[in-house]
C-alpha cells in the first residue's frame, strides 16, 4: 500500500464518521434551526472529507474533486441560510425549555423589511 491509499482511507473513513453524526444529529436535534446546524457542518465537512480521500485513491480525478469540494464548500451555507430564513418567516423558532426564542424579532420590528 501506498501512503496515498493510507490517507485516502483514513479520509474516507473520517468522512463517513461525520456524515453518520450529522444524520444522528438530525435525528436527535429538538427543532429545525438546531437540526439545519447538525446537517449543514457535520455534512459538509464529512462530505469534502470523502471526496478528497476518493481524490488521494484516484488521482487522475484531482482536478474534478476539487471543483466538487469548492461547490459544496459554496452551496451548503447558503441552502442552509435559505432554508433558516425560511422557517423564520414561517414562524418557526427554536425550541427551547417550552419558550419560543426569536432572535431576530427586534430586528424585524425596527427594519420593517420582513413581512
Amino acid at each position: 500500500m501506498s501512503i496515498l491509499e493510507i490517507i485516502g482511507g483514513i479520509l474516507i473513513v473520517i468522512g463517513s464518521l461525520f456524515l453518520f453524526l450529522g444524520a444522528l444529529g438530525i435525528y436527535r436535534m429538538p427543532d429545525v434551526f438546531n437540526r439545519l446546524q447538525a446537517g449543514t457542518k457535520a455534512t459538509t465537512l464529512g462530505a469534502m472529507s470523502l471526496i478528497l480521500g476518493v481524490g488521494f485513491l484516484m488521482p487522475g480525478w484531482i482536478l474534478k474533486i476539487l471543483i466538487i469540494i469548492i461547490f459544496i464548500a459554496y452551496s451548503n451555507p447558503i441552502s442552509s441560510h435559505a432554508l433558516a430564513r425560511a422557517m423564520h418567516l414561517r414562524k418557526r423558532f427554536m425550541y427551547f425549555k417550552n419558550e419560543e426564542i426569536d432572535a431576530y424579532k427586534e430586528i424585524d420590528e425596527n427594519n420593517k423589511q420582513v413581512k
